[in-house]
């Protein structure tokens, strides 16, 4: 069992993006100029976070990244990340909250910041037991009462489901094998009684996993594409339109981030527009998605 230290049920829905909010006074790097949006977050080599905007367009966009939080984490201890919650008050304050692995230990970050980047707040350890995990990520969805529930996938291809409660603690773990060819993987839904991700293989294919809420955990995966796909280390989704996504794949190799359109996702027939290659350098060692911490971006529905 993994209790959260200090974080109340407010917290909680602030770090699902849950909470309502306005709009920020001026844009942030991930405000929309045109097209559908990935809201890109990243943690530097400095232990910084950063945040930057890619545009669906041809050819996309992205206007120059930014510093969101100075010094978040230690140098070079992030190995992996969650989704981060980043919302605003409106003015001139960002708040961003969501979890990390570092070494073997899960820590939880949340602070608030300003334009010069410091932050106020922290980051707290979880508990230890994750130095085999190679990804991590969380999703919430609300009808009435929060769902709230993280995965994590070891790097024996066992996936991992964990149920949030309103007092932040881990419970009704659950799992299920096979998914030890999976590369990387994006949320691409979230609704009352499932969540989807996105992901492709070393082997080049690329897949849905349809996880039911329900115990015991029984994913169902079926098959987007058969081959090209093995060349993102990193992949980061967004909704886009009632049904569809925005894709980014990031090649760790060459530094390189091509965008995507997905439709609808179902199965070999779905949908998918290619962008291109975006105008920016990916060279920072871990990457992530930003959540709206103000609730003014649809929940994912791209399944």
């Amino acid at each position: 069992m993994i209790k959260i230290l200090g974080t109340t049920t407010a917290a909680l829905l602030l770090a699902a993006g849950l909470v309502p909010g306005t709009a920020a006074a001026k844009p942030s790097a991930t405000a929309a100029v045109g097209g559908c949006a990935v809201a890109i977050g990243s943690v530097t080599a400095g232990g910084d976070h950063r945040e930057q905007g890619a545009f669906a367009g041809a050819p996309p966009t992205a206007p120059a990244s930014r510093i969101l939080g100075k010094a978040v984490y230690p140098d070079g201890a992030v190995r992996i990340s969650s989704s981060m919650s980043r919302g605003d008050d409106g003015i001139s304050i960002a708040f961003v909250s969501g979890y990390s692995v570092l070494g073997d230990a899960l820590y939880f970050a949340q602070y608030s910041t300003g334009d010069d980047g410091v932050i106020d707040g922290g980051v707290k350890r979880i508990g230890g037991g994750w130095g085999t995990f190679v990804f991590l990520d969380e999703t919430a969805y609300y009808d009435k009462v929060l769902r709230h529930n993280t995965y994590g996938l070891r790097n024996d291809g066992t996936l991992f489901r964990w149920t949030l409660d309103s007092n932040g603690v881990w419970r009704s773990k659950v799992s299920a094998p096979g998914f030890a060819s999976v590369k990387s993987m994006a949320l691409i839904s979230s609704t009352k009684t499932y969540d989807t991700f996105l992901a492709n293989t070393r082997g080049g294919a690329l897949y849905t996993i349809h996880i039911p809420t329900t115990a015991p955990m029984k994913p169902i995966v079926k098959q987007v594409r058969t081959k090209t796909w093995q060349g993102f280390e990193t992949l980061l989704a967004q909704q886009c339109g009632q049904y569809g996504t925005v894709l980014l794949g990031i090649d760790r190799d060459t530094h390189a981030g091509y965008l995507y359109a997905l439709g609808h996702a179902t199965g070999a027939t779905t949908v998918i527009q290619s962008f291109g290659k975006v105008p920016a350098s990916f060279t920072d060692p871990v990457y992530f998605h930003y959540t709206d911490g103000n609730a003014t971006w649809k929940p994912p529905f791209g399944e």
